[in-house]
């Protein structure tokens, strides 16, 4: 068995953040902190997803951990998604672009896969699911330590019985998208300390607590009712070696940006961000749909961050992210323990 999280000098996992702020820098300063930290698989390529991994091991001497999105079935309905493209139409006449594709992919999963069992990773978390179980044995078998997060406690079973060796358990205060099994289901909301107690009175595999974890006190409490560790992600954005875009880091610094939400208005999926302008004028009409609806927001999004435009992109953040702080990620690793 590979090192597990009960080893580590620090019980803290650097949530793998995709779409920027998870860089292998930020994998690498967790860990030389005496943490895990995890390279984001999503929304890179294969390629890219090797040298991520190469990148934060050639930074520490620690263990490093990656993710990978499981690929669920389409559930857009196509009507919904043109009636929705009609209303981002004007807003991509703002920033003058064009909408993108609605697209299905699977964010070449197979592939991935190939690439994680070739260069094998201490850790392997997965998010949106449990992956088949001979994927689980296949990894289990090249010694790599495998995770699934989950939302609820039938999600905790399903994933105990395809093999995982431990659970993300993710309360309703992550930042981010809520990593549910059924695309279209709406997240539950109980508790993290419910969920917790739920799934340790039930599953004897270790249990990293994820979700609204900002301070030292937080990551006790959670330690206090059994996680193995805390996996945080908003109390790193503002890290040094974070990639959080300038944008973003102003927003969380701004008090005008002063609540969450969990919308589904920039992926499709529901997710934990600050609340904008966005969020407020097409939350309500957004369709379910990932990833087309992230394909069709995209080119917006990115044209919002280039002109620094706070109001027109997505702004992840959990619940306790008036907690974040800036400076080195070591700093604020320590500051949790």
């Amino acid at each position: 068995m590979v090192l597990g999280f009960w080893d580590l000098e620090a019980p803290i996992v650097g949530a793998p953040m995709a779409g920027g702020p998870g860089t292998p820098e930020l994998a690498a300063a967790v860990s030389n902190a005496g943490g895990m930290g995890f390279v984001p698989g999503g929304y890179v390529s294969p390629e890219r997803l090797a040298d991520d991994i190469a990148a934060a091991r050639a930074l520490t001497t620690g263990p490093i951990g990656a993710n990978m999105f499981v690929p669920q079935p389409s559930v857009a309905d196509y009507a919904q998604l043109d009636y929705y493209a009609q209303r981002l139409d004007q807003v991509a006449e703002h920033y003058g672009v064009e909408l993108g594709a609605p697209r299905f992919d699977d964010d070449a999963w197979q592939r991935k896969l190939e690439v994680l069992a070739d260069v094998r990773p201490e850790v392997v978390s997965f998010t949106f699911g449990t992956p088949p179980p001979d994927v689980l044995r296949w990894f289990g078998a090249l010694g790599m330590l495998l995770f699934v997060t989950v939302t609820s406690t039938y999600e905790a079973g399903v994933a105990v019985a395809a093999g995982a060796d431990g659970l993300v358990v993710q309360g309703p205060g992550a930042g981010g998208h809520r990593g549910t099994f059924a695309p279209d289901m709406e997240p539950g909301t109980e508790s993290l300390d419910e969920l917790l107690d739920k799934i340790r009175a039930t599953h004897r595999v270790p249990l990293i607590a994820a979700g609204g974890l900002g301070t030292a006190h937080d990551v006790a409490a959670v330690l206090h009712r059994g996680a193995v560790a805390a996996q945080v992600g908003t109390a790193l954005l503002l890290a040094d070696e974070a990639g959080t875009n300038a944008t973003h880091r102003g927003a969380l610094n701004n008090p005008e940006f002063g609540t969450t939400l969990v919308t589904r208005a920039f992926s499709g999926r529901y997710a934990r961000g600050l609340a904008n302008n966005f969020t407020r004028f097409l939350d309500d009409v957004a369709p379910l749909g990932y990833p087309e609806v992230h394909h069709m927001t995209s080119p917006i999004r990115r044209a919002a961050v280039a002109t620094d435009d706070p109001h027109g992109t997505n702004l992840w953040a959990g619940t306790a992210f008036a907690s974040a702080r800036t400076g080195k990620a070591a700093d604020i690793v320590a500051s949790l323990v």
